[in-house]
C-alpha cells in the first residue's frame, strides 16, 4: 500500500550550540553532493535541505518512519565525518503532521532567533528551489512546500507578527518615525561610529532619511562610515557645532563620561529656532547628560528605555504568534487530509482490483459449466456481474472517500483493507 510518510530531522539554535552548526552547514556544493548520496539511500524517496546559520533541518518523504530518521541522523554525522554517539542528544525529529507543523512554523518565521523576523521564509524558499533543481523532490515535498509559503503569507498578511522592531535600531527608528511622523527628508547625525549606531542609521536611511553626518574621534574612521552611507564626516572636535543641523542625534562613543552636555542641546535647539530634536544615546556608559531632557522639543532616549520598547515589541509579537499558531493549526489539518485522501485511492484500486478477479474467475468457472449459451447470453451475464460489484463497492468507496477527509478515516481505510484481506 502507497503512503506518504513524513519525517524531519534537524538542529537548531534552541538546541545545538553554535560551534556544532557550523559543522553540520550545508554550503549549497555540499547539498549537491549530499543531493545524490540521499537519493541512492533506499529509504529516502523525497528529500529537502535547509541549512542557515540558525539551523540545518532535512525534510524527507521515506518509505518507513523509524527507518527514515535514522537513515536522516547518520547521514548527517557521516557526511560531516562525525561520530553518531556526539550528535545524537543534539537532534530534533518529527513525523508527518508534527513534521508539517513544524516546517509551517518555520516558514512563518515562529521558530526562529527572533520572533516575526522575515529572513527565513527567503531561506525555505531558497532551500525548496535547489531541491527541486536537483530533483530531489516529489509531489508530496513539492506540495508541502507550496502550501508552507502560503501558510506564511497568510500569517504575514493575517497577524502582525513582524510589524513590531525588536531590535535595538529597529526600536529607535520606531521612536523616531513617532516624533517625526514621516522620515522623509530628515538628516541625522551619528557621534562615535559604533556597530549599533550604523546599524541604527541605516534602518533611517531604508525609511527616507536623506542626510547623514558622522563624526567619530578617528576622523578616517568617519570618512571611511561617510562613504558607506553616502553622507560626509564631520571632525570630532567641531561636531558640537554641527549638531543643530540634524533632526536625529545617535551617539554611540566610549567616553566614560558625558560629551554631550544640557547647554551644548539648549545652543542647537536654539539655532534650529525650536525645531525639535531626537537624541539616541545608546552608549554605556551614557554620552549625554539626562537633563537634557528638560529641554522643550528635545526627546532623549537611551539604551534602557530602547530595550523596554523591544521588550514591549517582543510581548505584542508573542501575543500574535498565538494568533499565527491558530493559522497554521488549521493549515496543517487540511494538508493531512490531502495526504489522507491520497493514501485511499491505492486502497479503493486494490478492493474494485479484488472484487474484478473474484467476478472474472467464479465468471468464467460458471460459463465453461453452461456451454449452450450464446455469446450474446455471456455478454448479458458478464454485464450483470459487473453491475452486482459496482453496486456493492459503490456506497463503501464514495463512504470512504469522505472519510478520509475526517480524524479517524485511517480507521477506515485499516478496516476495509483487514475486512477484504488486501493486504495479504
Amino acid at each position: 500500500m502507497h503512503e506518504s510518510k513524513l519525517v524531519m530531522v534537524g538542529v537548531n539554535h534552541k538546541s545545538t550550540p553554535v560551534e556544532i552548526r557550523e559543522k553540520l552547514a550545508f554550503t549549497a556544493s555540499k547539498i549537491e553532493e549530499s543531493s545524490e548520496r540521499l537519493a541512492s539511500s533506499g529509504e529516502i524517496v523525497e528529500h529537502i535541505i535547509i541549512s542557515t546559520c540558525n539551523r540545518v533541518e532535512i525534510y524527507a518523504r521515506v518509505n518507513d518512519h523509524d527507518l527514515g530518521i535514522s537513515s536522516l541522523k547518520q547521514f548527517v554525522a557521516d557526511f560531516h565525518n562525525l561520530k553518531y554517539e556526539d550528535l545524537d542528544h543534539y537532534f530534533y525529529s518529527y513525523r508527518d503532521y508534527r513534521a508539517v507543523e513544524h516546517l509551517f512554523r518555520v516558514s512563518s518565521s515562529l521558530d526562529s532567533l527572533v520572533i516575526g523576523e522575515s529572513q527565513v521564509l527567503g531561506q525555505v524558499k531558497d532551500a525548496y528551489n535547489q531541491a527541486r533543481s536537483l530533483e530531489a523532490t516529489g509531489m508530496i515535498l513539492n506540495q508541502l512546500f507550496e502550501k508552507a509559503f502560503t501558510v506564511a503569507k497568510r500569517v504575514r498578511e493575517e497577524t502582525s507578527v513582524s510589524e513590531k522592531g525588536v531590535s535595538i535600531s529597529s526600536a529607535a527608528v520606531e521612536l523616531a518615525r513617532k516624533i517625526f511622523e514621516d522620515l522623509e527628508n530628515h538628516s541625522v547625525m551619528l557621534v562615535g561610529a559604533g556597530e549599533m549606531a550604523e546599524l541604527a542609521a541605516k534602518h533611517l536611511i531604508s525609511y527616507g532619511v536623506k542626510t547623514v553626518y558622522v563624526s567619530s574621534r578617528t576622523y578616517n574612521r568617519a570618512v571611511s562610515l561617510a562613504e558607506t552611507l553616502n553622507g560626509s564626516a564631520v571632525e570630532f572636535e567641531k561636531f558640537a557645532d554641527e549638531m543643530h543641523r540634524a533632526d536625529i542625534i545617535i551617539t554611540s562613543t566610549g567616553a566614560p563620561n558625558f560629551i554631550i552636555s544640557k547647554d551644548m542641546i539648549a545652543n542647537a535647539i536654539h539655532k534650529r529656532k525650536n525645531k525639535p530634536m531626537f537624541f539616541i544615546d545608546i552608549a554605556v556608559p551614557r554620552d549625554i547628560e539626562p537633563e537634557a531632557n528638560d529641554l522643550e522639543n528635545i526627546y532623549l532616549y537611551d539604551i534602557d528605555d530602547l530595550q523596554s520598547v523591544v521588550t514591549a515589541n517582543m510581548k505584542e509579537r508573542e501575543k500574535e504568534a498565538v494568533q499565527a499558531m491558530d493559522i497554521i493549526s488549521g493549515e496543517v489539518q487540511k494538508f493531512n487530509k490531502w495526504i489522507e485522501s491520497l493514501s485511499v485511492v491505492p486502497t479503493i484500486v486494490e478492493l474494485r482490483n479484488k472484487a474484478e478477479f473474484i467476478r472474472k474467475s467464479e465468471l468464467d468457472r460458471t460459463l465453461k459449466k453452461i456451454s449452450s449459451l450464446s455469446d450474446e447470453d455471456k455478454s448479458s451475464i458478464d454485464q450483470m456481474t459487473l453491475s452486482i460489484i459496482n453496486k456493492i463497492l459503490h456506497h463503501p468507496t464514495t463512504k470512504l472517500k469522505k472519510q478520509t477527509q475526517t480524524e479517524d478515516g485511517h480507521h477506515y481505510m485499516k478496516a476495509i483493507r483487514h475486512l477484504f484481506h488486501l493486504d495479504d
